[in-house]
């Protein structure tokens, strides 16, 4: 098994399908695919796939709050700079795109927070579901703003519903 293969491992979760993908070096994405159905646990996936897989299963039914896992996401330096400050937000806890851009330096790169977070390949592991409006509101989630509600109220952090919501 080289590094650049793939591994690709289905959950079936309570907020649908949730596939992780990966290769030896870490976990590449981990995305929802309402399509997809479960799929069984192939031979020669590498151990940070399933492992990954076993720790959603946790997060899922409650047990695990952290997740602990190698990342290999693609993406720019910046990029790359937000999602290690997506890892930082606590379980049940939230922030605003305006105090992640603060954060890591910049208030005035709100926006440019805003597209990293919703380029985020590593769903639920890196928990862009946790980044709110500033008004305390949903705003989006590439799930759909139903999951990130479902995923906020799983870990006890209920939030206000959008005035006009997107999907």
């Amino acid at each position: 098994m080289g590094s650049a293969d793939v591994f690709r491992l289905t959950l079936d979760t309570p907020i649908g399908p949730v596939t992780v993908t990966g290769n030896a070096n870490g976990i590449t994405r981990v995305g929802f695919d309402d399509d997809a159905p479960a799929a069984s646990d192939p031979a020669g996936v590498p151990d940070v796939v399933r492992d990954c897989a076993q720790q959603l299963r946790e997060y899922f039914d409650g047990s695990r709050r952290e997740f602990s896992v190698r990342l290999a996401p693609s993406g720019t330096p910046f990029q790359q700079r937000v999602w290690r400050a997506l890892l930082a937000i606590p379980f049940g806890q939230t922030t605003t795109y305006g105090a992640l851009a603060a954060e890591l330096g910049d208030p005035k790169t709100i926006r440019a927070v805003g597209r990293a977070n919703g380029q985020n390949p590593i769903a639920i592991v890196v928990p862009c579901h946790r980044v709110i409006g500033s008004d305390g509101s949903l705003v989006g989630y590439g799930g759909g703003l139903w999951r990130k509600q479902w995923l906020l109220e799983h870990e006890g952090r209920a939030v206000q519903p959008p005035l006009f919501p997107l999907d």
